[in-house]
């Protein structure tokens, strides 16, 4: 009898004591912060649940809240498949009661909820949606559908196949058309290449809420090594045109993935938040410049980034990188807009 081997991560591996290497004082320790995206799941050689998160998170910062986005983890085995989903999101709402309850510390974590719907059942996933809300106690808020694709395997970094060019199936459509009814947000993971994809998209439905993730997936792997510049320019010009839709709102972070080539994992000592500022300045400030901070969220992503660097030292970059930021500027882009978006009290 032969198996299906377990396909190799997309991610980087965590090496706790390669982090342990480098640490550095907390940057302004009091400025609130909301993490609007983080993951929770039991995968090989990788657990992190909801104690592994709050280590994260008790190492200096102020942060008051957390998002949950789906990744796949605990999904229902006895269910019908639409419905397995359902199992992630009342995991994740287990994990938000225990926060709850404020027995290990005052930040609330998975305050908000972004699970998964199979979109292209069409109007068929509203059953699944009702039911997600439902699973989430009240947290739900949200629908994240990975349209990740590319032509050359080598460009990939996701553990998702979805068919290419979705978000212009008829079907996904007619699902999509079910979240702004429901007050449900849509996350969006893709390439830089596929952004023109999601232009159109939000130009159809602009009264849906579309989170972009991860800055739009600036490819740096595979076929577009070495050409970061060139990668840069396409990629800034999709998110100029995307930032014309008011509909849509960027995370600013995910530069810690593999995908995007900064290649920090293989030094001997990890990177300071001054050399990760560097390199991800470029990248964030477009963003801004593009969206404004009422629309930009910065997200830590773990654990996925810590492949590359430790949460203190993540949220100490972002700190660099807006240094001469307004006070107003930086609640928006710290705590106010996921606050807002995720309809978080």
């Amino acid at each position: 009898m032969t198996t299906n081997p377990t396909p190799p991560s997309p991610h980087l591996a965590v090496r706790p004591e390669w982090l342990a290497l480098h640490h550095e004082d907390i940057i302004d320790p009091a400025l609130p912060i909301v993490d609007p995206h983080h993951h929770l799941w039991d995968r090989p050689a990788n657990r992190y649940f909801l104690f592994d998160l709050l280590r994260d998170i008790d190492t200096g910062h102020n942060i008051r809240a957390t998002v949950a986005v789906e990744a796949g983890a605990m999904y229902s085995r006895d269910a019908v498949a639409e419905l397995r989903p359902v199992g992630e999101t009342e995991f994740l709402n287990g994990a938000a009661a225990i926060s709850a309850s404020g027995e290990y510390g005052a930040c609330r974590v998975c305050a908000g909820i972004v699970g998964h719907a199979n979109l292209c059942l069409g109007e068929r996933v509203v059953p699944v949606l009702e039911a997600q809300i439902r699973a989430g106690g009240g947290r739900f808020r949200g629908v994240r559908f990975i349209s990740a694709w590319h032509p050359d395997p080598a460009a990939r970094a996701s553990l998702a196949n979805p068919p290419p060019h979705v978000l212009r199936d008829a079907d996904f459509r007619g699902g999509f058309a079910q979240l702004a009814p429901l007050r449900l947000s849509f996350d969006a993971w893709m390439y830089h290449t596929q952004l023109p994809e999601l232009v159109e998209l939000a130009r159809a439905f602009p009264e849906t809420t579309i989170i972009v993730n991860h800055v739009g997936g600036a490819i740096g792997i595979g076929p577009y090594a070495g050409k970061r510049d060139a990668v840069f320019a396409e990629w800034s010009a999709s998110i100029r045109e995307l930032a014309r839709c008011p509909n849509v709102h960027m995370k600013l972070g995910g530069l810690g993935m593999r995908l995007f080539g900064f290649d920090f994992a293989s030094r001997a000592r990890p990177p300071s938040s001054e050399d990760l500022a560097q390199s991800w300045r470029p990248y964030i400030d477009a963003c801004i410049e593009a969206f404004g901070a009422e629309r930009c969220m910065f997200e830590s992503n773990f654990p996925v980034d810590k492949g590359s660097c430790s949460y203190a030292v993540l949220w100490n970059t972002f700190k660099r990188i807006t240094a001469a930021a307004s006070p107003a500027e930086k609640q928006w882009l710290f705590s106010g807009t996921a606050s807002k978006v995720y309809r978080l009290s």
